[in-house]
């Protein structure tokens, strides 16, 4: 019962101190919710690419196949030049869209842009077989590729298994360069200048495609070599830049060599070339390779300079080719607006695609994209204006996928 009287007033400093513990809650809530991290969006799963055929190989951007059926007339684009002149001094002029060539038993397709749209073009087995045939040159390793970019190509030669190495092993590196061709009344055979390379006494050049480069400004074939059936390295060869007389064309050296790195087990599968480009951000290229495919999976990122390849690092947990496989299973991803290229591949298993930023020279996953099925044929990038705009995979079942380049 009441007794009629009102109850006492809190003073003002009790109120004001509760005011200040109300505060303070509310503040820390606050501050929690901000150290929760923040959910990345779900990336939507890739989509199947309509083919009335299951493929068995995949070239992407600027391979040999690509560069012989954008120039073959089997497209509507093929009145435009493509880069890879006969004469080295020609002009850039109009250059083919990219696109990426995908083969099997049943038939042939050409993938390209349009617009933001992927097209695909079907064409006959046969005829891409045919420019397939050409990736080995006279005179190559049996079913090595050669690596192609304007007047110069690179090349494998005479097959060895004398270390105890896997097949498609060669004891020298080719580079055939076509000169400047003269202006004269009568037609003449383009010149072309070859030269050999032999890794050294003690190793040869692995059953790797070479790739070619630009160091310093000067043209440079990146390979690996082979030591014995486990260990392989990276090796550089650079052209010289000293004045040759007069009609002389310009020497090749081998400026470069890593010494050699176990694989994974006895006759563990060698170093895969995943790309070469500025990953860093650093104004110059760095060479990305994985280490041990069939094992741990270790992705490398080397950097030339000065004659010397050093470790920049190394992260394990990504998949590349195993010993004998011809797939490209890694593609530089081509971001435009300044930004480095990041790296597609696919992870231990190969059953996600990663999008991985090399910026500052530390990853960082963009974007993982789970595969209905593993990868196996390829990876390859789809770019227009110097940004790509999508991501095509080989799958083990013969499928082909698509998913976009962006990603925040």
């Amino acid at each position: 019962m009441s007794d009629g009287r009102a109850a006492p007033e809190r003073p003002p400093r009790h109120r004001s101190l509760a005011r200040r513990k109300r505060a303070g809650r509310a503040v820390a809530a606050l501050l929690s919710l901000a150290a929760l991290p923040v959910r990345a969006a779900e990336p939507p799963p890739p989509e199947p690419v309509a083919l009335p055929f299951r493929i068995k190989a995949m070239r992407g951007p600027g391979s040999d196949v690509a560069l012989a059926v954008a120039t073959s007339g089997l497209l509507p684009v093929a009145h435009a030049r493509s880069g890879a002149s006969a004469d080295p001094k020609a002009g850039a002029g109009p250059t083919q869209p990219p696109v990426v060539v995908v083969w099997g038993e049943g038939g042939g397709a050409v993938l390209s842009l349009d617009g933001d749209s992927l097209r695909t073009t079907l064409v006959g087995a046969e005829a891409i077989e045919g420019f397939a045939t050409a990736e080995t040159p006279r005179g190559a390793v049996p079913g090595s590729r050669r690596a192609l970019e304007g007047p110069l190509s690179a090349y494998l030669t005479g097959p060895t298994r004398a270390l105890g190495g896997a097949p498609g092993q060669g004891t020298v590196l080719t580079l055939r360069e076509r000169q400047p061709l003269g202006v004269t009344a009568e037609p003449k055979a383009v010149p072309v200048a070859t030269q050999t390379l032999a890794p050294g006494p003690d190793r040869v050049f692995a059953g790797r495609p070479p790739r070619i480069a630009s160091f310093d400004g000067r043209p440079a074939v990146v390979a690996v070599t082979a030591q014995g059936p486990a260990g392989s390295g990276l090796a550089v060869a650079v052209k010289s830049p000293s004045e040759q007389p007069a009609g002389q064309p310009a020497s090749w050296t081998l400026s470069a060599q890593t010494p050699p790195q176990a694989g994974e087990g006895p006759e563990g599968a060698p170093l895969a070339l995943a790309g070469i480009a500025d990953f860093a951000g650093t104004g110059r290229p760095q060479i990305a390779a994985i280490r041990a495919p069939e094992g741990k999976g270790l992705l490398q990122l080397w950097r030339y300079a000065e004659g010397t390849l050093s470790l920049s690092g190394e992260w394990p947990g990504y998949a590349g080719p195993v010993a004998g496989e011809e797939a490209d299973l890694a593609t530089p991803v081509l971001r435009g607006g300044g930004e480095p290229p990041d790296l597609a591949l696919p992870v231990s298993g190969r059953g996600a695609l990663v999008l991985l930023s090399l910026k500052g020279g530390q990853p960082r996953e963009r974007l993982r994209v789970a595969l209905p099925a593993p990868a196996a044929f390829g990876v390859a990038a789809l770019e227009a204006g110097g940004t790509a705009r999508t991501i095509l995979v080989g799958l083990a079942d013969g499928r082909v996928v698509a998913l976009p380049a962006g990603a925040p």
